[in-house]
């Protein structure tokens, strides 16, 4: 697929899957270009996949592994496990393969709504995202004599919008404390089904995490001989959305130890309402640099 194409197409578009067999599908990526594929990517089409065999029910809950770095070059396919049909929840099990290997496996569960006890956290204070510019955008000019395969990866079109009152420091010396605020949102048009907006929202909440726990330790993905992925991953839906309007995701990193980051996040849409939580460990491991 062409620069131009990857404009024009709709993320909705570019992460439709290929039945293949009654519990099988395939996907592709975007970029085919040298790399690894983007961890959120794989998330959301193992959870459309998911979705391709549940009737009516919304996921709530979802808790993943990464396994080995996906190729973007290579078709993935994606295994669907019918765990349980029962009269409350519905679970399944995706595992995601290419070259006959497991690359990444999820396990969602899903239920039909329900009224009773209701309480959540309070939004966090900060910026509104009308006060701040596009991340995208002042992350290009921060990195403008950056290594050219950083200048390479910023030069490809984002389906996300993200604004952020943290991108403006993000390349500078010092330590950070591990908490960070960005606003985002779908560029392009979802649609009415919210098991859309719930897969886009997913494919998104990749996003900024792992740097976050970075901030204190004054390193970045251009660090020389720093080694950085995501390991795990798990979310938690609490209310359906609309994610082509503006979400505030909020992070913190409570932990770091044993070459592992901790870093849990709280997404709520701009009234206030908590949507989503989430939570991932990563690697964080610095190698002498070549």
């Amino acid at each position: 697929m062409s620069e131009t194409d990857a404009q024009d197409e709709t993320l909705v578009e570019t992460l439709q899957l290929e039945r293949i067999e009654e519990n099988l599908f395939r996907g592709t990526s975007p970029d085919t270009s040298p790399g690894r594929i983007f961890g959120g990517q794989v998330i959301a089409q193992s959870l459309l996949a998911a979705y391709e065999t549940v009737e009516a029910r919304l996921c709530h809950s979802l808790h993943c592994y990464f396994i080995r770095p996906g190729d973007p070059t290579v078709p993935i396919v994606f295994e669907v496990d019918r765990s349980r049909d029962g009269g409350s929840f519905t679970t399944r099990r995706v595992v995601a393969i290419q070259r006959g290997k497991q690359i990444f496996n999820l396990a969602a569960s899903f239920k039909d709504p329900e009224e009773g006890f209701r309480h959540q956290a309070e939004r966090p204070a900060g910026p509104h995202w009308s006060e701040l510019r596009d991340q995208h955008e002042v992350l290009r000019e921060l990195m403008k004599d950056a290594p050219e395969q950083a200048k390479r990866w910023l030069s490809r079109p984002m389906p996300i919008e993200m604004r952020s009152k943290d991108a403006r420091t993000y390349w500078m010396e010092g330590p950070k404390e591990p908490t960070s605020q960005n606003w985002f949102r779908c560029r392009t048009p979802i649609g009415d089904d919210p098991r859309m907006h719930q897969v886009i929202l997913a494919y998104a909440s990749d996003m900024n995490l792992l740097s976050t726990a970075m901030r204190p330790h004054q390193v970045h993905w251009q660090t020389p001989g720093f080694q950085s992925a995501s390991l795990d991953h798990a979310m938690w839906f609490h209310a359906p959305t609309n994610f082509n309007d503006w979400h505030l995701y909020a992070h913190d990193s409570p932990s770091a130890s044993d070459g592992r980051g901790l870093i849990r996040g709280a997404i709520y849409a701009e009234d206030g309402t908590l949507i989503a939580s989430v939570a991932q460990e990563g690697l964080m491991r610095m190698r002498e640099a070549k």
